[in-house]
């Protein structure tokens, strides 16, 4: 069949018309405003088990002003706030439902942890057990002890007041502390004085620092002493190795110390009762303070700071190193507050003592009697460092 050029012609103009037409179309279909656009939604990430993620920026954030939000069944809110229904919620509460999370390697995707019961704790699943242990154990009891503790020593330095010497001094001096035992002190108490700080803003600060400053000041000072505690912690444990072998010899326990436990040192009656070096009170923080929960707190923090090599940080794991930590930090500052209490208010001349590390011979009578025996029988020097040795065998300036 032949087709005359006119009709051809005819048919490529129509076709061009139809092909120009739907090109301006959907160029005044796609044609935008730069600023509008929209950036491309990335594909959805394959879904885990029954729990289906939501973009947040979805999600109406004020959803709950809506007047029949009450009212509203598990089917309408599903629509209007993904995952917040009771149906989800009350699979979550049974605990190991699976899903995706931001946590790493093996709990990945595991939203809620399985049941358990830590001591003071319902059983019920692990991270509310922890809530509880913290908020109905800790938190209370443990604030509550710093705080007796606290009025104790107030009270006990109003009634008795600075312990001062019986004799006149002599004049003639002992070196008690030498320079290094002088350093591995001080460095070990700074970095206990911050952590201790630091440790109660965060565990009590809301409830004493809160109402005085504000959530603003009251979120940055708690976020920078967090940090500071992060950085402190091993600058502690370490000091406190190096306390612990720099003050060993002298704190081992001896028959002595029986009589000046039952007689608590002589603190209620009218003389003290003779000790070495360090007295029964000293070792049992050097044993129970420094060492005992010593090792729990250093052995708990770093844990906590993620530091320690080989381990693996769930959340089960972290709950508990946190439960341990507490409860031994907080014996520790209540222990540590008799041990700085003697050492500076307490006691005159023993905050001089580790300052400049001499005491006079009258004190070491009075407080160390039979470290002060010791020394005049020459079995101990008086002068323990070569400098303060030849100092010592000076005569005396006119």
């Amino acid at each position: 069949m032949s087709i005359s050029m006119t009709s051809l012609w005819r048919s490529l103009l129509v076709a061009s018309a139809l092909v120009l037409g739907a090109g301006s179309a959907s160029a005044q279909t796609l044609k935008v405003d730069p600023a509008d656009a929209a950036p491309a939604a990335a594909p959805a990430p394959a879904q885990q088990g029954g729990i289906k993620g939501a973009n947040i920026f979805e999600i109406a954030p004020d959803a709950d002003k809506d007047p029949n939000y009450a009212n509203q069944t598990n089917a309408e809110r599903k629509q209007v706030q993904p995952g917040n229904n009771a149906p989800m919620w009350r699979d979550l509460g049974q605990g190991g439902v699976t899903g995706t999370t931001s946590l790493p390697y093996l709990e990945y995707g595991n939203l809620v942890q399985g049941f358990v019961q830590y001591p003071g704790s319902a059983f019920t699943t692990a991270g509310e057990a922890w809530r509880q242990v913290r908020n109905d154990w800790i938190i209370p009891y443990g604030g509550s002890l710093l705080l007796i503790a606290a009025v104790a020593l107030g009270l006990f330095y109003f009634g008795k007041g600075t312990m001062q010497l019986h004799g006149k001094e002599t004049g003639r001096v002992i070196e008690r502390f030498t320079y290094v035992e002088r350093a591995a002190h001080w460095v070990n108490a700074i970095a206990f004085v911050a952590l201790a700080i630091s440790g109660i803003v965060m565990a009590f600060g809301k409830f004493f620092l809160l109402p005085v400053l504000g959530s603003t000041l009251f979120g940055w000072l708690t976020y920078a002493l967090k940090n500071i505690h992060n950085f402190v912690g091993p600058v502690f444990a370490v000091s406190l190795a190096v306390v612990f072998f720099t003050f060993l010899k002298d704190n081992w326990p001896s028959k002595e110390d029986i009589r000046w436990i039952v007689k608590a040192g002589g603190m209620f009656g009218g003389q003290e009762v003779p000790s070495h070096r360090f007295n029964a009170g000293e070792k049992i923080v050097f044993w129970g303070g420094v060492f005992f929960l010593g090792i729990i707190v250093v052995a708990s923090g770093v844990f906590l700071d993620k530091i320690v090599p080989g381990v693996e940080y769930t959340r089960a794991n972290m709950q508990v190193a946190h439960m341990f930590h507490g409860v031994a930090t907080v014996l520790m500052m209540a222990m540590f507050m008799g041990h700085i209490y003697m050492g500076t208010v307490g006691m005159s001349g023993a905050y001089k003592a580790m300052k400049t590390g001499y005491v006079d011979e009258t004190w070491a009578k009075e407080h160390h009697e039979l470290w002060y025996n010791d020394i005049q029988a020459g079995k101990i020097p008086a002068q323990r460092t070569a400098k303060a040795a030849a100092e010592a065998a000076q005569p005396a300036k006119a």
